[in-house]
């Protein structure tokens, strides 16, 4: 058994927590990143790391697609926080999505505003940065990089090798999900980041495989899953994979191995 960090999870969207809490727990993790995507959900994410302190840590986010047009209520949740920002490890889930369903709800002038908005929250208090790219990477790593954010990961990352070398080389980094077994251009992804530039997530409790037999909601015991189609594509020992994404993690996130399970 490894020991492993769930680095992005939607815990406030999780049926039975605490069946999933004790399930990561017995399958070697000894961490999970919860993150929010709206102000209810980042209240529900600081209540739940409190709950199951020391082992679920708080991000705060703002997702584009929880946008809307409404810029008093993102407003709103930005300075939430801000206020709250001394208990959480980052700012995240942010970014941006070019989906056309989410631009119907959110405009792409919108979420670019809210994105710069919400980086610069993250540079001025020096938190690392959990960013969403779907179809909008190039723009996405741009604002990062201007926003001159010390640490950001690519949450998820599907996109052009061109613009993943662009962010590997800035320092920032990818994270694999459990699509690593199936997705051709996350597969890639994964194959073209180097180890020091990768972490492991599961974005539980998201389905994967939609529309076929082997769908089912994930959850963050399922970052083992992901350690071992990694470690497949990269023909890396999971020993190997399962220290450095973890060792990547806790100089990320600023946590310390002497937190207990």
């Amino acid at each position: 058994m490894y020991q492993l960090i769930d680095t992005h999870a939607h815990l406030d969207e999780m049926e039975n927590l605490d069946a999933a809490i004790e399930k990561a727990r017995d399958c070697g993790l000894i961490a999970i990143i919860a993150v929010g995507v709206d102000y209810e959900s980042n209240n529900r994410v600081l209540e739940i790391a409190e709950e199951y302190k020391p082992f679920v840590f708080p991000a705060l986010g703002c997702h584009p697609g929880n946008l809307g047009e409404a810029m008093p209520e993102i407003e709103h949740n930005f300075q939430f926080i801000e206020d709250n920002i001394g208990g959480a490890v980052a700012i995240g889930e942010i970014g941006l999505d070019y989906h056309k369903k989410v631009i119907s709800r959110a405009g792409k002038d919108t979420q670019r505003q809210a994105f710069k908005d919400v980086l610069g929250i993250a540079k001025r208090f020096g938190k690392p940065a959990l960013v969403h790219s779907r179809y909008a990477w190039r723009d996405a790593f741009t604002l990062v990089q201007d926003s001159q954010v010390a640490k950001a990961v690519f949450h998820w990352y599907t996109g052009p090798m061109n613009v993943l070398r662009d962010f590997v080389s800035e320092g920032y980094f990818a994270s694999a999900t459990l699509a690593a077994e199936y997705h051709e251009e996350h597969r890639r992804a994964i194959k073209g980041t180097p180890l020091e530039n990768m972490m492991l997530e599961t974005d539980s409790p998201v389905v994967y495989r939609w529309g076929t037999a082997f769908a089912h909601p994930s959850e963050p015991a399922d970052v083992a899953t992901v350690l071992e189609a990694v470690a497949n594509l990269k023909g890396i020992e999971p020993s190997v994979v399962a220290h450095e994404t973890t060792e990547n993690a806790l100089r990320f996130f600023g946590l310390s191995k002497e937190f207990g399970k």
